[in-house]
């Protein structure tokens, strides 16, 4: 008999609604919702030195983000002030069609958005423009910079879109402790992958039933 295994579980996912959209819906509080999401766990202060700000205003931030469990204090490490705040693992998704259809939903969703991609560009500019001067050429050898096209309907997109997602996922199911107990030579990755419709394409008519 064949030995089917079980696929491995993948983290739950989070689907923001309007009240925690409301609680996500600042620039800085989606800087520090990405910044422990790339680097790991950080203090208030160790937030404030990366992104420019002050720690007040970092641990003030840090607080309405844990009010809605986009965070959360890792418990017995640090004391007093110097806190340490982590991302609980999980993905988060942003999806429209689940927000009302209202002005401030739109509005609250468009920063978020807007914010998340700023920030993925930001690292992605950062790499091209520092790596050969301050990468081991292992690193700048591993990295892939990759843009593909096809012509593909709704169907075909979501199914290649769902496959590169499970493989990430599983992936990064298996390394996932490396996040608070990193092994040598690791460093923080970013994966970014954009798959869309091309906005001024033409969609082929489908043939008629």
């Amino acid at each position: 008999m064949d030995d089917e295994r079980e696929p491995e579980p993948r983290p739950a996912g989070r689907r923001i609604d309007m009240t925690s959209l409301k609680g996500l819906a600042h620039p800085l509080r989606v800087q520090i919702l990405d910044a422990l999401s790339v680097y790991g766990p950080q203090t208030a202060s160790g937030l404030a030195e990366r992104l420019g700000e002050s720690s007040g205003s970092t641990s003030y931030h840090l607080r309405q983000l844990a009010r809605h469990d986009f965070v959360r204090e890792i418990p017995g490490r640090g004391s007093g002030r110097d806190r340490w705040w982590e991302r609980p693992p999980g993905g988060i998704e942003l999806d429209s069609r689940a927000l009302p259809d209202t002005a401030a939903a739109r509005a609250a969703s468009d920063l978020v958005e807007w914010e998340w991609e700023r920030q993925r560009q930001a690292l992605f500019h950062d790499f091209i423009r520092r790596r050969d001067q301050e990468l081991p050429k292992e690193w700048v050898d591993s990295n892939m910079v990759s843009t593909m096209n096809a012509q593909l309907t709704a169907e075909q997109l979501r199914e290649v879109v769902d496959e590169i997602e499970g493989v990430m996922q599983r992936f990064l199911e298996r390394h996932r402790d490396q996040r608070n107990n990193p092994v040598p030579g690791s460093r923080p990755v970013q994966f970014q992958f954009n798959a869309f419709p091309v906005m001024d394409g033409v969609e082929e008519p489908k043939e008629s039933e």
